[in-house]
C-alpha cells in the first residue's frame, strides 16, 4: 500500500468526480443456484449521520440479485439510556435516531421492541408508534383466518397503540442502547429539557456480546496495542521513565476511521494528580483531537467545583475535565452532560469554545436544515450570550464542574491559598452515580469464585 493510499479515509463521502470510489469485489456463493456470484462492497458515510456499508450481490449464472445496507458506525465507550416523558402532541414530533442495538419500551402499556428486530432509523416518536402499528396490522388477515383468538388480542393491542399515538394519556418512552448511538431531540435546546433524561452506563457481558465485543478480542487488541508502543518488552518501564517519554500507538481516526497514530504522555498537574494525555492527528482528513484520563482511578468522593467569573483572566485558568464530568452555566440555564466533550485538558476559554463548536458546527439537528425557525432563533440568542462570556464582555456568571469520579480540576490562581471566587465541595456519591461509573457491579472480594 502506498503512502497516498494509506492516507485515504476508510469511509469516504460519495462524490460525482471521485474516479476511484474503492469498491471491493468478493467472490461469494449464490444461495439460489449454488454457483459463485460477485459481492461488491462500498464503504461510505451519510453527512451528519453515520458510516454505512453498501453491499450488492449479483449472480451471472441465474440472475439472482440482492442489495443490503449495514451500519459501519463506531460502538461508543458507554451505552446510553434515554427516558422521554410524552405529555403532548408536540412531544410526538421529537426527532429520534435509533440504532440497530436499541431496545424501545413504553412501560405504561407493557410494550417493547427488542434490539435488532428493526434496522436503525431516523424518525420521530410518532413514527416509531406508526411503524409498530403497521407491523402488527400486516399479517392480521392471515391471523384472523388461522388463529382468531390471537388476532383479537393483537387487534385490541393495536387500538392501545393508536390511543397512545393520539397522546390521550401521558406515557414514557425509554430507549436503551448498549452501543451508545441513539439520540432523542431536546425541544428546549440549548437549555435543559425537564422531560428528557439521558444516562450513560457501563456495558455488562451480555450487552458487549450484543454489540459484537468479546473479552478474547479485547485481550488481543490490548496485547497488540501494548506491542506497538515504543517501549520494548524487555525495557524496564516505570512511572519515572513514563513521565519523560511519549508513547506512540496505532489507532483509527474518530472522524474518518483512517489509520493514524496517537501520542500518549503521562504528566503531573501541580496541586492535583497525575493524568494521561492522549493526542491524535489524522493525516487523511486533518482531524485533531485530544483526550485526558486520570492516572489514579476513581476517588472515594465526587467533586463539585464552582467558579464565578469576575475578570477576563479567569478564562485563562487551566481546567481538566474528565469524561465523567458534567458542566453547567446556571445563568444561561445550560448543562452539558458527562461524556459529551470527553476528557479535556485545556483552559476555561478553550473548554467553552469546544462546547460552542459542538453545539453549532457538529449538531445538524440544532443548526441544519431539519432545525425549526424557533430553535435556530434560540440557538442564535444562546450563542451570543456564550460568546459574550468567552470574549470577556459578561461577568458574574458561574461555571460549575460536577464530577462523581472526583477526577476534574480547575486551576486555583491563588494556590496554595484559598480562591475567593472558587468553591470546591466533596460529596458522597449516590447509588445512581455509582451505577453510571460501573461501581455497583464490581466484586472486590472472592471475585475468582465465578471464574
Amino acid at each position: 500500500m502506498s503512502a497516498e493510499e494509506h492516507k485515504k479515509p476508510v469511509f469516504r463521502e460519495l462524490q460525482a468526480d471521485d474516479n476511484d470510489p474503492e469498491i471491493t469485489e468478493i467472490s461469494s456463493l449464490c444461495f439460489n443456484c449454488g454457483k459463485d456470484g460477485m459481492t461488491k462492497l462500498l464503504l461510505t458515510k451519510i453527512p451528519f449521520y453515520k458510516e454505512i456499508i453498501l453491499m450488492s450481490f449479483e449472480c451471472d449464472h441465474c440472475g439472482c440479485k440482492n442489495n443490503e445496507v449495514q451500519s459501519g458506525e463506531k460502538i461508543q465507550e458507554k451505552g446510553v439510556l434515554i427516558r422521554v416523558s410524552v405529555t403532548s402532541p408536540i412531544d410526538l414530533n421529537r426527532q429520534v435516531i435509533k440504532s440497530d442495538y436499541a431496545t424501545v419500551k413504553i412501560p405504561e402499556i407493557e410494550f417493547e421492541v427488542p434490539p435488532q428486530s428493526k434496522r436503525g432509523e431516523i424518525t420521530n416518536i410518532e413514527g416509531i408508534l406508526s411503524r409498530c402499528i403497521a407491523g402488527l396490522e400486516q399479517d392480521q388477515p392471515v391471523r384472523k383466518a388461522l388463529d382468531p383468538e390471537s388476532a383479537e388480542k393483537i387487534e385490541a393491542f393495536i387500538q392501545v397503540l393508536i390511543d397512545t399515538k393520539k397522546c390521550e394519556k401521558p406515557f414514557t418512552l425509554i430507549i436503551d442502547d448498549p452501543s451508545g448511538n441513539s439520540f432523542v431531540e431536546n425541544l428546549n435546546a440549548p437549555h435543559v429539557d425537564p422531560a428528557l433524561t439521558i444516562t450513560h452506563f457501563e456495558r455488562n457481558k451480555e450487552q458487549n456480546h450484543l454489540v459484537g465485543i468479546y473479552e478474547e478480542e479485547l485481550k488481543e487488541i490490548k496485547e497488540e496495542e501494548e506491542g506497538e508502543t515504543d517501549a520494548a518488552p524487555g525495557d524496564n518501564v516505570t512511572p519515572d521513565t513514563l513521565a519523560d517519554e511519549v508513547l506512540h500507538f496505532g489507532t483509527n481516526c474518530p472522524s474518518c476511521n483512517a489509520p493514524c497514530e496517537t501520542n500518549m504522555k503521562l504528566t503531573n498537574i501541580p496541586f492535583f494528580k497525575e493524568v494521561i494525555i492522549m493526542a491524535t492527528n489524522c493525516e487523511a482528513c486533518g482531524h485533531r483531537t485530544n483526550e485526558v484520563k486520570s492516572g489514579s482511578g476513581i476517588n472515594e468522593k465526587g467533586v463539585k467545583i464552582t467558579l464565578r467569573i469576575t475578570d477576563p483572566i479567569d478564562l485563562s485558568r487551566d481546567v481538566l475535565k474528565s469524561e465523567t464530568c458534567s458542566l453547567s452555566i446556571p445563568e444561561l440555564d445550560f448543562e452539558v452532560g458527562a461524556g459529551t466533550l470527553g476528557g479535556k485538558f485545556t483552559t476555561l476559554e478553550g473548554l467553552l469554545v469546544a462546547m460552542k463548536d459542538q453545539l453549532t458546527g457538529q449538531n445538524p439537528l440544532m443548526c441544519g436544515d431539519s432545525a425549526t425557525l424557533a430553535l435556530k432563533e434560540r440557538m442564535q440568542e444562546f450563542n451570543e450570550k456564550l460568546e459574550n462570556i468567552i470574549s470577556g464582555k459578561t461577568f458574574g456568571c458561574r461555571i460549575v464542574l460536577d464530577d462523581p469520579a472526583g477526577n476534574s480540576y480547575l486551576q486555583n490562581v491563588y494556590a496554595p491559598e484559598a480562591d475567593p471566587e472558587m468553591e470546591i465541595v466533596y460529596y458522597q456519591r449516590t447509588f445512581e452515580h455509582n451505577e453510571e461509573l460501573g461501581l455497583n457491579d464490581m466484586k472486590l472480594e472472592d471475585y475468582e469464585e465465578n471464574e
